[in-house]
């Protein structure tokens, strides 16, 4: 007990310093907010969001709506980042001891747990209303669905079970179906088909940063995979297999009708790249290995959206086998002309 003690005034004290030193030197409110926000993670919900409502548009027939792809974007984007500050506010003091979050606002003092509490409902509230009002109620319940998930669920698991992994992922895959609602009102299989991609490409995404700050992560108190399987056995098994599943879901992509056959070939191609380097973090668990994988999980996604966006849908490429059929038409019935117009 006197051990527990003495581990919690230290981790007291070390938060305290860090606070003195934040308010020394408070950093601008824009700064603030992206740190509070997770501006570069905003980015990433940004991305699918707007790839799903534009995917979905070829696929069910419909012209793209400027005015509605923006609020569904933004209305998204308000709805991750409140659901960021909520998480920030419940793990401030597993934050002020690590390394890697210890220089966040709340830690730091650069701004009040009120305030931050305020901004959280603010975002929340907005997000899901210009959801609900400007676009639709199945967007806005998606929106508070991912907020609640996150705040509910995987918060608390973080520091239970290594399974908040998989529930955090879950929160990871809705950005995009959210857009795809968005675009069409409904969630048919194209929503779950991209969905899929992004909650099975979030494994080997975070498990391989997850190793990176391993010790940071035990420092803090979370039960993440890394910590609890030292060897990474297991955590660089995971990476490898999910990285393998990314290559058929691409390919499903081109059999539903979301994307051609040039996003099958490049999808394939990006998953043997990072299947290629998972590869080589199964066989040599090192710290090199797994930021190569890191880094390889970031191109990928950007690239694989940047293929769907590019080669999406069926609108505006030839339909093969309707425009034999209507050749065919055109043929029996000039055949037939002379036979109706002789003597």
């Amino acid at each position: 007990m006197s051990t527990l003690s003495s581990s919690r005034s230290a981790s007291a004290a070390t938060g305290a310093t860090v606070a003195s030193t934040g308010a020394a030197h408070r950093p601008g409110l824009v700064r603030i907010y992206a740190e509070l926000t997770k501006a570069r993670l905003s980015a990433m919900v940004v991305m699918s969001t707007v790839v799903g409502f534009v995917v979905a548009g070829p696929a069910a027939g419909l012209t793209l709506e400027w005015p509605r792809l923006i609020y569904t974007t933004v209305g998204t984007t308000l709805a991750a980042a409140s659901a960021s500050i909520f998480n920030q506010l419940l793990e401030v003091h597993r934050d002020a001891r690590m390394e890697r979050t210890r220089h966040r606002p709340l830690p730091t003092g650069a701004i009040s747990r009120h305030h931050g509490m305020i901004a959280a409902f603010v975002f929340a509230h907005a997000g899901v209303a210009m959801l609900g009002l400007l676009v639709n109620l199945l967007a806005a319940g998606l929106a508070a669905l991912t907020i609640v998930i996150y705040i509910v669920l995987y918060t608390p698991l973080k520091t239970r079970s290594t399974l908040n992994t998989l529930v955090g992922a879950v929160c990871g895959a809705l950005p995009p179906m959210i857009g795809w609602v968005g675009a069409t009102g409904r969630l048919d299989a194209g929503a779950w088909v991209l969905g899929a991609i992004l909650f099975v490409w979030q494994l080997p995404h975070f498990l391989s940063l997850a190793w990176l700050y391993r010790a940071d992560y035990e420092r803090g108190g979370f039960a993440m995979l890394p910590v609890i399987d030292a060897a990474g056995a297991l955590t660089s098994r995971i990476v490898l297999l999910t990285s393998l599943i990314l290559i058929p879901l691409g390919l499903l992509v081109t059999l539903s009708g979301l994307a051609g056959w040039l996003f099958a070939i490049g999808s394939a191609l990006l998953g043997l790249w990072l299947v290629g380097l998972a590869v080589k973090l199964f066989m040599v668990r090192s710290d090199a290995n797994a930021r190569r994988v890191f880094l390889a999980s970031l191109a990928y996604l950007s690239m694989l959206m940047g293929l769907l966006v590019l080669d999406r849908g069926p609108v505006g490429r030839p339909d093969i086998p309707t425009m034999i059929a209507e050749t065919d038409a055109e043929l029996s019935t000039a055949s037939l002309l002379p036979r109706l117009g002789g003597p």
